[in-house]
């Protein structure tokens, strides 16, 4: 099983898309998404400094865009290429890079959308002086005390040996002051306490332009940061790209999410390493790919053929999403009352639960219609993305 996944800010170095340009085809399609997002990406991805690319207006669209062209270049058709895909997601910015390659935005909508969220978290973060730093090792529960009593928030949650805290520079420096014991800090490339309650001014600008955006549902499954739950309706994702701004990255649960799955090999987009690097400590078994030049296209659709089959992928893929009900994650489902096989269901209704040991999840409908099969028995164990209810959909 393969798993896709797009890398967030402050994974940017000076040069990477060096070569990368040396195609035409590449270059061109940089300039365009280049010149949607009004900037000159060719430039900041080859030549610009790394305080220059630091700046997080300039970093999201340049990742976004990064991801997008080289999936083109891995996956001449991205249809065909997510057919062989299991599963997708992205680290925070990221989010919107596995978004648009799985067909919820189109490349256009994701450069508008990343565009302005650059600008007005670029824009909160300058009301103060913000960062990140990441706290790696040490007991999980004292790392989280630390965080807690120098006033952080845990911003990002990588898994096994990576806690990231977020907030004001006062409040980093406490941090360093008084670290967790045998934990090293380590301070990010990025200007701003992302995914806290510093960036709340972004939310209200990016709900507002969300609600002029069409969306489609994902063609495989797609996880999201929130918390690691696959995520079939392309407007419920959309929406939770317009919350995660203001919210922890659970990259955690996203890992358990893939293990969960048992996929076999991650592939991570340009500029690659850091969530390779996440997966080493927590995908124990798992094979890892780093795509970051254009010679090693060849040997990334090898890797892609060796762990991706159209017999283990999605069935997201080959069927219409808005005729299954699919589960969010792993644990034992339990039928709601009152749904049964031939009968009509409203958009948004309850089918049933998924339970594990961590939480229980309500599982609701995105469309009206008539439930044609149910396709788990009642106390299943179910795996993320596994379809549970085909529906008829209901005639708009």
């Amino acid at each position: 099983m393969l798993a896709i996944v797009a890398p967030g800010q402050g994974a940017q170095t000076p040069g990477f898309l060096s070569p990368w340009l040396e195609d035409p085809t590449f270059a061109d399609r940089l300039n365009w998404l280049g010149t949607v997002a009004g900037l000159d990406l060719a430039h900041y991805g080859t030549v610009a400094d790394a305080e220059t690319i630091r700046d997080t207006a300039i970093a999201q669209p340049l990742l976004v865009a990064s991801g997008l062209v080289t999936a083109l270049a891995l996956f001449p058709s991205p249809a065909d290429g997510f057919r062989r895909t299991a599963v997708a997601a992205g680290h925070s910015v990221g989010e919107i890079t596995a978004a648009a390659a799985v067909g919820v935005l189109s490349a256009e909508q994701a450069m508008v959308f990343v565009r302005e969220r650059g600008q007005q978290m670029a824009a909160a973060s300058a009301a103060r002086p913000t960062s990140m730093m990441a706290v790696v090792g040490g007991d999980p529960d004292e790392v989280l005390a630390a965080i807690e009593a120098a006033g952080l928030t845990p911003a990002n949650n990588n898994g096994s040996g990576q806690i990231v805290a977020a907030g004001t520079v006062e409040q980093l420096a406490d941090l360093q002051a008084n670290p967790p014991a045998r934990a090293r800090l380590i301070q990010l490339s990025v200007a701003g306490a992302f995914h806290t309650v510093h960036m709340k001014p972004a939310v209200a600008h990016l709900a507002r332009l969300a609600r002029s955006i069409s969306t489609h549902d994902p063609r495989t499954r797609l996880l999201s940061n929130a918390d690691g739950q696959v995520v079939q309706s392309g407007k419920e994702y959309l929406a939770r790209l317009v919350k995660q701004v203001a919210n922890p990255v659970r990259w955690d649960l996203c890992l358990q999410a893939m293990a969960d799955l048992g996929i076999t090999g991650l592939l991570e987009l340009p500029p690659a390493g850091t969530l390779a690097g996440i997966a080493k400590r927590n995908l124990k078994g798992v094979e890892l790919f780093t795509l970051n030049t254009p010679d090693q296209i060849p040997a990334a659709q090898e890797f892609v053929h060796k762990h991706g089959d159209t017999s283990f992928a999605s069935p997201m893929a080959t069927t219409p999403s808005w005729m299954l009900v699919v589960s969010p994650g792993k644990g034992e489902f339990r039928k709601a009352a009152g749904v049964t096989q031939d009968g009509a269901i409203a958009a948004g209704s309850t089918i049933g639960t998924v339970a594990n040991l961590r939480d229980t999840t309500e599982v609701h409908t995105t469309h009206a219609g008539t439930v044609t099969e149910w396709l788990v028995e009642d106390g299943d164990p179910v795996s993320p993305g596994q379809p549970l209810l085909r529906l008829y959909p209901a005639q708009d």
